[in-house]
């Protein structure tokens, strides 16, 4: 196999060549030269586009694309294409003479080198001539450099897989040249003196075969060992930044090289490498990630070894390895400070930052040496490499996460937003397109916990719509779940369920990928057959989330909140309550996030109000108000406004009750959370079913908070019924039919309880 040289690329040379020599016009510069440049230029330059295209036809020039490059433009020539100029040219190479005198005259399309003197006595033809530095000039020179260093048989094989490669046009030639034969390929055998059917020539010629299919091309010699390494370097490139496979198209291309018995590079190793990381296959992944260190190891000395640490270090991590991961991520990071490696230095310490953030028990020896110092100190110091690195990626990531650290620690939102701001910047000035996933799930999720869910639903499908295609795939999946959870708490569930089924399947090839949509889709089906009533499906959707990994502390937090949910359900309050407090005690254990401990804060207080003693969670409850509004977490404050009229309407203080829901509504609502909207509906309808049994009977202020009770119990069933909650529809209904009977009213009374009993007999029929 050559090392650069291949049919595809003299037929690009032949391109340049009637370039140069002023046959092109000028309506055709501009698609000839953006054919030539899209083909020279490294692969790592192209787009996400252009991925299924480099899957589907490989990353050769066959001659079939040169044809249909420049058959539709016209030469300088009356009556004749570029395509025809171009094909006269590769049949004019008939011999191995000619292939030879080809290449020689390729210096001839470059600029001579400047030494102080004109050369009047230039004879070169005149023409346009390259600089020896511009993209097809280089391309020039470097053809022609390495094919004076092949060797006769390399030479003489490059010639048979030139004879391959335009075959296919034969019977274009012969119409346009009559004299053209069955051997014109060679105008030796077209001599009168000699026999093509002779022993020399069956010697010579004998072993070809005019395949021209990908397979042919890859056994003579249409790939060459520069090719391969951009098309691995490309697949490692792909495989790194969206975080996807290599696609099942590459890798049959790939075992056809391997089985052709072509030199495959060591990068080939760390493709495999990568592609059994992300499948799961752990003792693979292992293996050809020592392979491809120990073959780089040879010819670079130390200078990769950091990065084969920092590769073990991340490969141990994902799969579980959390202690093996840490002791290789402080060897990568003693290593790289030795070889004064800063940007594997800063990589590896923002890795071992955000590895800390939800691994608190395996940093503890990292925190005793002050490796990384506080969680303020680390991101300070990771700010200031980063800007001396110019790292401008982990800078932006850096800012992200400082606005994380802020809300998470329920700090002033207006530092995060400045923090959000800054990375916004830097993404627009930097041209920083794939940290446009984080950047804009931070602030749907800021503005959600601000209560504003339009505006957390905008940046979703602004990202979705607009940047989805250049980001990586965590990002996209991730921001596809959480608008599927948004729908869901709309009670859009078939909306949400069709959204998370909009994810890439190739994206879900990828183990951890599948294993967090997994959860996620199980998650919002597990939350609808709670709403249903379907304990039993939902203890067995339960028992399936409880034994698949997930590695993510949100999805396990997740995870604990629906288990206690389903115990509180099947009415097991001391259940739910022990579980309920292990989860507070790991969250406070573990500095989780503020949300997530007030949310099971508010459920404590909730589950004192279900087992008839709201008033033991009054304190939990003002506590969690209190936290939440310093924290402008308005969702988790509402909840709490509503845990604590629970508890008011136990002591008998309905005007109370109805002052402070009243206030608060208006904003809940712009929350678009059914479940909490109910919630406070139902609070509201509570408080002035008290407040008209404190009236006096018959009077006009008992009728009219009566017909307010009405209301909200309307409300709070239209918000329940969306979400498809039985038990919270059958509430308000059966409340509805107490008023009506109290009223004296049996008919709609009687209304009532037939549908009540309709929606008991249609969830026994879902469920």
């Amino acid at each position: 196999m050559s090392r650069h040289l291949t049919p595809s690329k003299i037929g690009l040379l032949g391109l340049i060549r009637l370039y140069s020599d002023g046959v092109v016009p000028s309506s055709a510069t501009i698609p000839i030269l953006s054919f030539l440049i899209s083909h020279l230029l490294p692969v790592h330059s192209k787009t996400s586009k252009e991925d299924d295209t480099i899957s589907r036809d490989g990353f050769t020039v066959s001659i079939q694309k040169l044809q249909s490059a420049t058959i539709s433009h016209a030469s300088a020539i009356p009556g004749r294409t570029v395509w025809d100029l171009l094909l006269k040219l590769l049949w004019t190479i008939n011999s191995l003479d000619a292939l030879h005198a080809f290449f020689n005259e390729l210096p001839l399309l470059l600029e001579k080198p400047y030494d102080g003197n004109a050369d009047p006595s230039d004879l070169r033809p005149k023409r346009m001539l390259f600089s020896r530095n511009s993209p097809l000039g280089a391309f020039v020179r470097r053809s022609q450099l390495e094919f004076t260093r092949l060797q006769f048989h390399d030479g003489s094989n490059l010639w048979k897989s030139l004879i391959i490669y335009r075959a296919p046009t034969l019977a274009v030639w012969k119409r346009r040249n009559l004299a053209a034969g069955p051997y014109s390929y060679d105008s030796n055998l077209q001599a009168e003196s000699f026999d093509p059917n002779g022993t020399l020539s069956n010697l010579v010629y004998g072993s070809l075969s005019f395949d021209s299919s990908k397979d042919g091309m890859l056994k003579h010699g249409n790939t060459s060992t520069d090719d391969m390494e951009k098309l691995l370097d490309y697949q490692v490139s792909r495989m790194q930044r969206p975080g996807n496979r290599v696609p099942q198209a590459m890798q049959s291309q790939l075992r056809a090289m391997a089985k052709s018995g072509l030199t495959i590079p060591s990068v080939a190793s760390y493709v495999h490498f990568l592609d059994a990381w992300k499948s799961g296959d752990y003792p693979s992944s292992f293996d050809s990630l020592h392979r491809y260190f120990d073959y780089t190891m040879q010819s670079r000395d130390r200078s990769l070894y950091q990065y084969a640490l920092l590769n073990l270090a991340i490969l141990q991590a994902d799969f579980g390895c959390f202690s093996e991961a840490v002791t290789a991520m402080q060897e990568t990071i003693a290593t790289a400070r030795e070889n004064h490696d800063m940007p594997c230095l800063n990589y590896s310490l923002s890795w071992l930052y955000q590895f800390g953030r939800t691994h608190l028990e395996e940093m503890a020896e990292i925190q005793k040496n002050g490796v990384l110092g506080s969680e303020k100190e680390a991101l300070s110091f990771l700010k200031a490499k980063a800007k001396e690195s110019n790292m401008w990626t982990l800078l932006s990531t850096t800012l992200l996460s400082e606005a994380k650290l802020t809300l998470s620690n329920g700090d002033n939102v207006s530092q995060a937003f400045e923090s959000i701001v800054k990375a916004s910047h830097l993404n627009v000035t930097k041209n920083i397109t794939e940290a446009y996933g984080g950047l804009m799930l931070m602030q749907s999720s800021i503005f959600d916990r601000l209560g504003v869910a339009c505006q957390a639903w905008s940046y979703c499908e602004l990202f979705l719509q607009c940047y989805a295609g250049q980001s990586p795939s965590e990002d996209v999946i991730q921001t596809q779940c959480k608008s599927a959870y948004m729908l869901a708490r709309k009670g859009r569930w078939e909306e949400a369920i069709s959204r998370m089924n909009e994810v890439d399947h190739e994206a879900l090839r990828t183990l951890r990928y599948q294993q967090f949509w997994t959860t996620n889709l199980g998650i919002l089906k597990l939350r609808r057959h709670l709403h249903r009533d379907g304990l039993d499906a939902g203890d067995h959707v339960l028992a399936q989330l409880q034994a698949a990994p997930t590695g993510v502390p949100e999805l396990q937090y997740n995870i604990s909140l629906v288990e206690i949910q389903l115990h509180l359900r099947r009415g097991d309050y001391t259940h739910a309550l022990s579980l309920l407090e292990q989860l507070l005690t790991d969250l406070n254990q573990q500095e989780a996030d503020i949300f997530q401990r007030l949310k099971a804060m508010i459920l404590k207080a909730r589950i004192y109000d279900q087992a008839g003693v709201p008033q033991k969670g009054f304190s939990v409850a003002l506590r969690a108000a209190s936290l939440a509004h310093k924290a402008r977490i308005l969702p988790v404050l509402w909840e709490a406004v509503g845990a604590i009229g629970r508890v008011l309407i136990s002591t008998k203080e309905f005007e109370a009750t109805v002052r402070l829901i009243e206030n608060v509504l208006p904003q809940a609502l712009e929350c678009e959370d059914c479940d909490l909207a109910a919630y406070l509906f139902s609070c509201l309808a509570d408080g002035h079913m008290g407040m008209a049994g404190q009236a006096k009977g018959g009077s006009l202020q008992r009728k009219e908070k009566l017909t307010k009770a009405l209301e909200a119990l309307d409300r709070a069933f239209e918000e329940f019924s969306r979400i498809e909650d039985i038990r919270g529809q059958c509430e308000m209904m059966a409340k509805k039919a107490t008023i009506m009977h109290r009223n004296g009213d049996s008919v709609l009374a009687n209304d009532c309880a037939a549908k009540y009993l309709d929606i008991k007999k249609a969830a026994k029929v879902q469920d």
